[in-house]
């Protein structure tokens, strides 16, 4: 194995010693989406949805929440936690270099967060009939450039945070808008003019929509995948300028 591998392999093992974000990072996207598949509402056809159910909207909008969940309540939390504890510091001293770190925790976030996608995908096809995408290589285009747009935003975080319980609190504070412009309270097709203008430029709405597209057949829309790219030079950017190993 190599060094990148052994130690993607021990933070994870480490991760999994987190059971309230592993919970939330693993657990309860699913289970948020078996909670709107209980709605009998949520599994009839919606006329001002095209006949879309409304559960059918909600599994790519379960998908960016825990997209969400990863970066800002996990990747953020480990690596401030990491480097207020000095252990980013001792790094520096081994032939195992911080920037080794980075890339084993981003490799176990996509991982993890890709076995979450599957899962909820697994689950609202299984659960409660909603189809799966019909255009994959779509589908996963929008979902890379939404994590990769999500896990800029966390390592931003992480790069300001003073201590991990503020990379924490911080991460909460984005997570709620966030979520909220990717539809968790009111989906996207429901929205008015305004909130759905808001929702396109939020690298969530834009990822949630990408995937909708996906699912429908369709290549993600320009904006769309500008946006997130957008967000991730810039969040990235400002991470990699602002991040302090100790």
């Amino acid at each position: 194995m190599s060094a990148l591998s052994r130690l993607t392999v021990t933070e994870t093992r480490l991760f999994f010693r987190e059971p309230l974000i592993v919970f939330f990072a693993l657990a309860f996207p699913p289970i948020l989406l078996v909670i709107f598949g209980a709605v009998p509402a949520f599994r009839e056809p919606e006329p001002s949805l095209g006949g879309l159910r409304v559960i059918d909207l909600y599994v790519p909008i379960t998908v960016a929440t825990a997209l969400a969940m990863f970066a800002l309540n996990g990747l953020s939390q480990l690596f401030a936690s990491y480097r207020e504890k000095g252990v980013l510091r001792r790094m520096r001293t081994t032939p195992v270099k911080p920037g080794l770190m980075l890339g084993a925790q981003l490799l176990m976030a996509t991982i993890l967060s890709v076995a979450t996608m599957v899962v909820v995908l697994a689950v609202g096809r299984l659960g409660f009939d909603v189809r799966l995408p019909r255009l994959v290589p779509a589908y996963l285009l929008g979902y890379v450039l939404a994590a990769l747009a999500m896990f800029a935003i966390g390592l931003l975080v992480a790069a300001l945070a003073p201590s991990g319980k503020s990379a924490g609190a911080i991460g909460t504070v984005l997570f709620f808008p966030l979520v909220f412009f990717a539809g968790l309270w009111i989906p996207r097709d429901s929205m008015n003019g305004v909130l759905l203008t808001i929702s396109d430029l939020t690298p969530l709405g834009a990822g949630v929509q990408s995937l909708q597209d996906a699912t429908a057949g369709h290549w993600p829309q320009p904006l769309h995948l500008a946006v997130m790219l957008g967000w991730t030079i810039v969040a990235g950017g400002l991470a990699a300028r602002y991040f302090r190993w100790e």
